[in-house]
């Protein structure tokens, strides 16, 4: 026997005051599909594709440049902390515990968790008469720093939240709290006065009120917000040039506070991050003095990119990833002068088409104005240059720069390793491009 199933009855229309809110509900934003940024490609084919959002704004938030949706809204986690310190400065924070620039530059950070980071955060906290175990902000998954991880599970030390790469910024608030005689309980919270300071300050930052801020928790503890992706660039246009924020803007009176966090970021990059492997830290060294990067988490950078010597003005740019990608991208207003394009040289622990550089090529892409393909090509004729042959040999040679001597044997080089196969004859075995992938991406 087969049954047929009864027909659907078609719902009935809405009347009355059903009818009236369901017509005056108002639509829900329309979330756009992130465009592909970087696509990574093997021997032609596409291995994977990067979605994201960049957008490049000036102080005043004109949208210079955008790829994707500039209205994005993203969490700005630990990209707000150079907007957090600015709290703790102007309640005169500098003069009272004696700060140095390079302890701005770490409370405005997210640090490795290395032993000079410790000692940094240490030295802020003891100045201050103060304990680190007022420090709540945990210690899972910390410290970021493979090495030092590495060196404390083999002494069983146990990382405490001094070694969190949010402890600076923790420190900010329990600051705070010494200064204006607050009790450090709760220190975290929403509603405790050193947050309020705090929010209050992030707001001006970004012009808006506290009232106004949609406030989520970061994964530290601490109070986060919700803002969309160009107020962001916006605020970190504001810290590339604070001199040029009009005096009329109810935020010029942040410009002396803005100057110095900016500051203390450029000359102390390793402090913002750390010395291995943190791309806020190597960006801002590949550039001296021209690019204060930060990164939040779950696929945004922030930027803010100084205008070049003699003219022009600075610039904020931002980029979210979609996914999972948990660094994304940034750029830049006006490309840089060609003299000042950074380049990127692969070393042991760089692949310059894999993941762990993604965010130089997506920097790359808001440099250029267009979408970036990480893949082989032709050697240019340039490329052929004496001059280039050269650097060649000479970075096959450099063990520090390259490593390639430390697994090979090169004819001509003395020390070869073993581990790999000899290059003798390589060109007679691979292709030029064949060549060009395994210097890329050695996996």
């Amino acid at each position: 026997m087969t049954t047929t199933p009864a027909p659907r009855r078609k719902p009935a229309a809405p009347t009355g005051s059903a009818a009236r809110s369901a017509t005056v509900a108002p639509a829900r934003r329309l979330r756009l599909v992130p465009p592909v940024l970087v696509r990574q490609l093997r021997d032609g084919f596409e291995e994977s594709a990067h979605r994201g959002d960049i957008v490049q704004v000036d102080a005043a938030g004109r949208v210079i440049r955008a790829l994707g949706d500039p209205n994005r809204p993203v969490l700005l986690r630990s990209a707000g902390h150079p907007f957090g310190v600015l709290a703790l400065i102007e309640a005169g924070g500098i003069d009272a515990f004696n700060l140095e620039p390079a302890e701005i530059a770490i409370m405005a950070g997210s640090h490795s968790g290395e032993d000079m980071h410790v000692r940094t955060v240490q030295g802020i906290l003891r100045r201050a008469m103060l304990t680190q175990a007022l420090l709540a902000c945990g210690s899972e998954g910390m410290p970021l720093d493979p090495l030092t991880s590495a060196r404390l599970a083999r002494d069983g030390e146990k990382a405490g939240p001094v070694r969190h790469m949010c402890s600076g910024q923790h420190g900010v608030a329990i600051l705070l709290c010494k200064l204006n005689n607050w009790e450090t309980e709760g220190y975290w919270m929403p509603t405790h006065p050193a947050q309020e300071l705090i929010t209050a300050s992030v707001a001006r930052a970004f012009g808006t009120t506290p009232a106004r801020l949609r406030v989520v928790t970061d994964s530290c503890g601490l109070p986060t917000f919700v803002l969309p992706l160009h107020e962001v660039a916006r605020a970190y246009a504001l810290l590339a040039q604070p001199s040029l924020i009009p005096a009329s803007d109810p935020r010029a009176s942040l410009a002396p506070a803005l100057s110095l966090v900016r500051d203390a970021m450029l000359t102390n990059p390793e402090m913002v991050a750390g010395s291995r492997d943190r791309i806020d830290t190597s960006l801002m060294k590949t550039v001296p003095g021209r690019i204060v990067s930060k990164s939040g988490e779950e696929g945004l950078r922030a930027a803010a990119i100084l205008p070049v010597r003699g003219g022009g003005a600075g610039a904020g740019a931002v980029g979210a990833g979609a996914g999972q990608c948990h660094f994304c991208g940034l750029g830049q207003a006006n490309p840089l002068p060609a003299a000042e394009k950074p380049r990127v040289e692969p070393g042991p622990r760089m692949s310059v088409g894999g993941r762990r550089w993604l965010p130089v090529c997506l920097w790359l892409v808001g440099c250029c104005g267009g979408p970036a393909v990480a893949q082989d090509r032709p050697l240019a004729k340039e490329e052929f240059a004496p001059s280039s042959v050269a650097r060649g040999r000479a970075l096959l040679a450099n063990r520090h720069e390259s490593g390639c001597v430390l697994c090979h044997t090169v004819p001509g080089l003395p020390a070869g390793g073993d581990l790999g196969p000899a290059l003798a004859g390589l060109a007679e075995r691979a292709s030029a491009a064949q060549i060009r992938q395994r210097i890329a991406d050695p996996r």
